[in-house]
């Protein structure tokens, strides 16, 4: 199968992220969730500390990266390694899955980055239309 999947293609498939109850929903979330997508990408650069990786996702609190760094990991995206060092040194890295899905993600993140001048004369004229509440 190329391309995007039809209606009756993922009806074949064994899970559906349109289906309320899919595990897929999750993975869904934590991928595209603002810190998911954006820790991803940054680790896609190569292993990081949680502290280079903190400065290079700028705006990301500690308890947020945190927790994503967690649910990427659960999902088999992330691979955290802690070396026996004082003081500890702990590592993240992406798996092959979550290279994969981060590859992907920047795919589309490169996409808005490119299209921002249409964005931004797209607010322009919305917010101008409506009176720039």
């Amino acid at each position: 199968m190329t391309g995007t999947p039809t209606r009756s293609e993922e009806q074949d498939l064994p899970y559906n992220v349109f289906a309320k109850s899919c595990p897929s929903r999750g993975t869904l979330e934590h991928v595209t969730g603002r810190w998911g997508a954006l820790t991803l990408g940054a680790l896609h650069e190569g292993p990081l500390r949680f502290n280079e990786l903190r400065r290079r996702v700028d705006g990301v609190s500690e308890k947020m990266l945190s927790q994503s760094l967690h649910a990427l990991e659960r999902d088999g995206l992330v691979h955290r390694e802690a070396q026996p060092t004082n003081p500890p040194r702990v590592d993240y890295e992406l798996t092959p899955l979550g290279r994969e899905v981060a590859r992907r993600l920047l795919s589309l993140i490169h996409f808005v980055e490119g299209s921002m001048d249409e964005v931004l004369a797209a607010r322009d004229g919305y917010d101008g239309g409506r009176g720039a509440r």
